[in-house]
């Protein structure tokens, strides 16, 4: 059966302290039904606010809907992001994505759940390697 969430028919949700810094704000959560595996939501970063190191098991999609982001692979270079680009992160890559210092960033960020888990959530990004990334 065809389903329709509406525009405000889902509460907005902080995002937890345990998994992010600063003021996070997910919208619109979804996930498959029935054997589907698909999962994600629009989440949108305060200036400064961005995840913890987390991997995926299948890998992550996030298409960047406004402002000004950031992106990083573990041991890699940041990398901006900005509306209309999207990004694939592959399966068990660790990383970490936020806005920049000054900008405000929201995406949609499109995962499928393996075994149960869409999501391996690992250390805090510290204050001192975000200020590395800018």
């Amino acid at each position: 059966m065809l389903v329709v969430n509406t525009n405000g028919s889902q509460p907005s949700a902080k995002g937890p302290a345990d998994y992010f810094t600063g003021t996070v704000r997910v919208d619109a959560p979804f996930k498959g039904t029935d054997g589907a595996r698909v999962s994600g939501a629009t989440v949108t970063f305060e200036p400064g606010a961005r995840t913890a190191w987390h991997t995926h098991p299948l890998g992550q999609t996030l298409i960047v809907t406004a402002g000004s982001g950031l992106v990083q692979e573990s041991g890699k270079p940041v990398r901006s992001i900005k509306p209309g680009d999207t990004v694939w992160i592959p399966p068990n890559v660790k990383h970490w994505h936020g806005a920049t210092a000054t900008t405000a960033m929201s995406h949609i960020a499109v995962a499928e759940v393996l075994d149960g888990k869409v999501v391996d959530w690992m250390e805090q990004v510290s204050d001192d390697q975000y200020a590395e990334a800018l």
